[in-house]
Parts: C-alpha cells; sequence; structure tokens
C-alpha cells in the first residue's frame, strides 16, 4: 500500500489526478473489505451426500440444526437443545408453521415452574416461542425462537424437548421449509 500512495505523490498532471483518485479509492475500498463484517450465526457447510435436500438434521451433541440444501450442502445453525432427561432421536416431521405463536406451557414445563402463566399470546416479549415456530409430529415439539433474555442458551442444553433457535434463524429456516419437511434428531 506504501508503494501505491508513493505513486500517487508522484503524480502531478490533471491526468494522474484522475488515476490517483481510482488508486485511493482502491485503496479505500480494500481497506473497507478488511473490515470485519457483521457476524451471521448461519454458514453454509459440507454435509453428508446422503441427506436428501430439503432435510432438517438436528445435533443434539454439536448443537447445530442443518438444512440440506443441496447434495453435500447444507445451512448449520446454532441451536438449544433438550437438557438431560428430555432428549430425544429420530425421525420426525414439520407438522405445522405458525408466525409470532401462542403458547401453553406443556403440563411437565408448568410442573417445574408454577408461576409461569397459563397463556402468553404470540408476539409478547416474554413468549418463548419466538417469532415463529415449526411445529413437529413428535408430540410437543417444536423448533422455534427465542425471548431476548433466552438468547444465551442458544448452544447448550436447555429445553423440555424442543429445538431453541435465535429468532433471525428461525424466521431464516421459516421461509425455507415446508408443511411434510423431514426432520432427524440425533445424539
Amino acid at each position: 500500500m506504501r508503494n501505491l500512495f508513493a505513486l500517487s505523490r508522484r503524480s502531478r498532471s490533471a491526468k494522474s489526478a484522475g488515476v490517483k483518485l481510482l488508486l485511493l479509492a482502491a485503496v479505500g475500498g480494500l481497506a473497507l473489505a478488511a473490515l470485519p463484517q457483521t457476524a451471521t450465526a448461519r454458514n453454509i457447510v459440507a454435509f453428508s451426500p446422503s441427506v436428501a435436500p430439503g432435510t432438517i438434521v438436528i445435533s443434539a451433541g454439536q448443537r447445530r440444526l442443518f438444512y440440506v440444501v443441496d447434495t453435500g450442502v447444507a445451512i448449520s445453525y446454532p441451536v438449544a437443545v433438550p437438557k438431560r432427561g428430555k432428549e430425544w432421536s429420530g425421525e420426525t416431521s414439520i407438522e405445522g408453521k405458525y408466525v409470532n405463536p401462542d403458547w401453553v406451557p406443556p403440563a411437565v414445563v408448568k410442573a417445574d415452574h408454577p408461576e409461569l402463566p397459563n397463556f402468553i399470546p404470540g408476539g409478547s416479549p416474554r413468549n418463548p416461542m419466538g417469532v415463529r415456530a415449526l411445529t413437529l409430529s413428535h408430540g410437543e415439539v417444536a423448533i422455534h425462537g427465542t425471548t431476548a433474555k433466552m438468547r444465551a442458551s442458544i448452544g447448550t442444553a436447555a429445553s423440555y424437548g424442543c429445538i431453541r433457535m435465535l429468532n433471525e434463524d428461525v424466521s431464516d429456516l421459516y421461509n425455507r421449509v415446508s408443511v411434510g419437511s423431514p426432520v432427524m434428531m440425533t445424539r
């Protein structure tokens, strides 16, 4: 970069002034490109080519959800998975898709947390379902967003069986999947 600046200082003619501006713009553009970009939780990763595109694979051990977008390619999202004693594995599918879903605590959650209200409306900042929910054909389980207070749980084993995602990630996934999409949970 020093050579570019030295070259621009030696330029004296009006024609070279235009070149100087172009060089400085190029250097400035390189400097901007080198700045850290906004981080995103999702990454494109290589994935098993034996899993069909359109499949969601949740790895409890990795605390990641993979959405297979093409043969051998998936989007990886960080998630919170079921806590000890609430784990499950196997195959299921997306049964429903909901925007700003209401939440009624399942009996097991209410038993552990009797202070919870019996109903939290969708859109409430206290609603643990967040902005989107993908219900599964596996009991009272969903892939859903979270509250601002619970964001720190992403990447941990914290739920009663659901898969918790950042709201921005569950919104992205919601737009990619359909009712009937296959879901696999692995330990």
